[in-house]
C-alpha cells in the first residue's frame, strides 16, 4: 500500500493542478483580504475594531477549501478522463486499494492546502492592514479561525475525491463542487437556515468560526461533516465496486 500511495502522490504532483489550484485559491483569498482591509477604516468608524477586521481577514482564507475539494476531484477523475483508470486499478491490485490510496493522497493534499491557507492567512492578518494605516491585531480567536481554515481544507479534499468517484466525469465533478459551495448551499442558507445548517459547506462555517447566525455548535458541525463524508464514502466505494470503471 505504501508504494501505491507513493505512486498516486507522484500522479498528484504531475501536471499543473498541484500548483495552479493553490495559487488560484491564494489569489481569491488575497482579493477578499484586500476588500476587508481597504474598507477597514470605514468599518472601524462604524463601530468595528482592528481586532474584528483582523478576524475577518483570517476568516477570508476559508475560500481555499473549495480549491482543495476541486483538487481531490481532479485527482480521481483525470484517470477517467485519460482512460487510464482500468490500468491504475490493475496496477493497484484491486479497486478498493486504489480507492483508498487516492483518498489518502487527497487528504494529505488537503492538509497541504490548509497549511498554505493558515500560513498566508496569518501573514495577511499582520501585514494586510499596514498599507492602509490600520493597526494589525490578533488574539486567540484569530488563531482558532486559522485552525478552522486548516481543518476545512483537510476535510474538503477527500470530500472532493469522493464526489469524483461518484460523478466520474471531471467537468461534472468540479461543477458539482462549485455549484454546491457557491450557489446551492448559500441559497438554501438564505431560504431555510434552520435546515441548511446541516449541509456540509454550511457546517464548515462553524469550523472556521463564522459569525453568521443559525450555525451549529462546533461538535455538532464536526459530526455533520463526518456524516456527509461517511455517506459519500459508502456511496463512492459501492459505485467503484459495482460499476464498470472503463
Amino acid at each position: 500500500m505504501r508504494n501505491l500511495i507513493a505512486g498516486e502522490t507522484r500522479k498528484a504532483l504531475t501536471g499543473r493542478a498541484w500548483w495552479a489550484l493553490p495559487l488560484a485559491g491564494a489569489w481569491l483569498c488575497l482579493i477578499t483580504t484586500f476588500g476587508y482591509v481597504s474598507g477597514g477604516e470605514k468599518a472601524i468608524a462604524d463601530g468595528s475594531t482592528s481586532l474584528a477586521v483582523g478576524q475577518d481577514v483570517a476568516r477570508s482564507w476559508m475560500m481555499m477549501f473549495l480549491l482543495a475539494a476541486v483538487f481531490g476531484a481532479v485527482h480521481v477523475t483525470r484517470d477517467y478522463a485519460s482512460g487510464t483508470m482500468v490500468r491504475s486499478a490493475l496496477l493497484a491490485g484491486s479497486r478498493s486499494r486504489l480507492f483508498g490510496a487516492k483518498l489518502a493522497v487527497a487528504t494529505a493534499a488537503g492538509a497541504a492546502f490548509g497549511l498554505i491557507a493558515a500560513a498566508l492567512g496569518a501573514v495577511s492578518v499582520y501585514l494586510g492592514p499596514l498599507p492602509f494605516g490600520l493597526e494589525a491585531a490578533a488574539d486567540g480567536e484569530t488563531a482558532l479561525i486559522l485552525v478552522g481554515v486548516f481543518a476545512c481544507c483537510t476535510l474538503a479534499a477527500p470530500w472532493g475525491a469522493l464526489i469524483g468517484w461518484i460523478v466520474r466525469n471531471q467537468t461534472g465533478a468540479v461543477a458539482t463542487l462549485i455549484g454546491l459551495t457557491l450557489l446551492v448551499d448559500p441559497g438554501l442558507q438564505r431560504l431555510v437556515p434552520e435546515v441548511s445548517k446541516y449541509l456540509l459547506t454550511i457546517a464548515m462555517s462553524s469550523v472556521y468560526r463564522d459569525v453568521k447566525p443559525d450555525l451549529l455548535s462546533l461538535p455538532w458541525a464536526y459530526a455533520v461533516i463526518a456524516a456527509w463524508l461517511a455517506a459519500a464514502f459508502v456511496a463512492g466505494r459501492h459505485l467503484v465496486r459495482a460499476r464498470d470503471i472503463a
